[in-house]
């Protein structure tokens, strides 16, 4: 193999070491420590908001949320079905059930079926919104911001403030995503609904190794989540607790890396825009397929691109045959997420006119997008995939 393209690994080439040796030394590794209060900082500050408590993960961000949201066993709470898994499942901790939705052409949740949904199939009923046949109160809708392009925000809020609605936003791809025009302009990711979750997984725009981050739109709120994160300890010396609490805390060597990875994070963002336009000239007369734009009006932390195979190019070819092929020419690719509500967990959920995702499900290759990458590997990763769809690199 002459050259591996991956598809999105971590980049240190800042402070990480120092900091996590400077963590070592001080003997706090665990999950106290002054790295876990700097990051939260950072985030704060970077986002523009009061407060942010760093978390275990994404997917516990997104279980605290829930949890702050009041959804109880029993209720219902609105979900995209193109999405990682992750999204979902802390619907279920919380024993309530999912509905899924579409998405739409930026791949996120899709506004105009979500107004539907609500209008046509639920009642308002002593400001809370119930769902006509089962009877069930729906409590929350969760956003995710596909691979950093933002949602139409402004539509879903609007909706949601309708519908009476809680807006989780899961950001865990999408920090660094903003506005630029419109009501929301200079408005982030994460900033915008109820709730907002980042992730600092290893493929992640920045990361902690796992771990994650919450906000809300009050600060009391953020007070509380990270309350729950820590065992919900109200005398930490005589291990008093008056509610239920969850042991997802960020470690502080965790921290050490997120501190340095936030320092980043501007040229990491600037990196992942000059390899999308480098992508972009050489995809730009491709025969097979398109190399999928982001929202306008917004400037996305382009985490993640994507190329939409052309169905009629894909006849014979196999997704995995095509993965497969490019691994062996070097080139990591992976293909998107299987509908969640064609997995098996979630068969019986309700699923409201799904009709655009499966399409983007079965056509949409993610391509490399480390912020490594040189231009001569981006050429590379292009040429390859040309010659394995057989297509024209124009």
């Amino acid at each position: 193999m002459k050259r591996f393209v991956p598809l999105s690994i971590p980049n240190f080439n800042g402070n990480e070491k120092k900091y996590v040796d400077d963590a070592l030394e001080q003997g706090w590794v665990s999950t106290g420590g002054a790295y876990i209060i700097r990051l939260e900082q950072q985030l704060a500050e970077f986002l523009k908001v009061d407060r942010v408590a760093a978390c275990q993960s994404g997917t516990s961000g997104l279980h605290l949320a829930l949890v702050e949201c009041g959804v109880q066993p029993g209720d219902m709470v609105l979900v995209p079905t193109l999405t990682f898994i992750a999204a979902v499942n802390p619907v279920r901790y919380q024993f309530a059930e999912p509905v899924f939705m579409d998405c739409d052409d930026s791949l996120c949740l899709d506004p105009e079926k979500l107004a539907e949904f609500c209008e046509k199939e639920c009642r308002l009923e002593a400001q809370q919104l119930v769902h006509k046949k089962s009877g069930r109160v729906v409590k929350a809708v969760i956003v995710v911001h596909v691979f950093g392009n933002l949602a139409d925000m402004e539509a879903i809020m609007s909706i949601a403030g309708k519908y009476h609605l809680k807006v989780v936003e899961d950001a865990t791809e999408a920090l660094g995503s903003h506005y630029t025009a419109g009501k929301l302009a200079g408005r982030y990711a994460g900033t915008i609904g109820d709730f907002g979750v980042y992730s600092f997984n290893g493929n992640k725009i920045i990361t902690t190794g796992g771990g994650g981050a919450v906000t809300a739109r009050c600060a009391d709120e953020v007070e509380h989540l990270k309350y729950l994160s820590t065992q919900a300890k109200d005398d930490p010396q005589f291990y008093i607790h008056n509610e239920i609490g969850y042991n997802y805390r960020m470690t502080n060597l965790q921290a050490a890396l997120g501190v340095a990875q936030m320092e980043e994070l501007q040229q990491f963002i600037e990196t992942k825009h000059r390899n999308y336009i480098l992508y972009k000239e050489r995809f730009q007369d491709a025969s097979f397929g398109t190399l999928l734009p982001f929202r306008e009006g917004t400037c996305s932390n382009q985490w993640f691109y994507s190329l939409q195979l052309r169905e009629d190019r894909l006849q014979g070819k196999d997704m995995r045959d095509i993965i497969g092929a490019l691994q062996e020419r070097g080139v990591q690719t992976r293909a998107i997420w299987g509908l969640i509500h064609e997995q098996k967990p979630y068969r019986q959920n309700i699923a409201y006119k799904i009709e655009k995702a499966p399409c983007y499900s079965a056509t949409v290759l993610n391509i490399p997008s480390s912020t490594q990458l040189t231009e001569e590997d981006i050429c590379y990763a292009a040429e390859q995939i040309t010659e394995v769809l057989g297509g024209d690199e124009g």
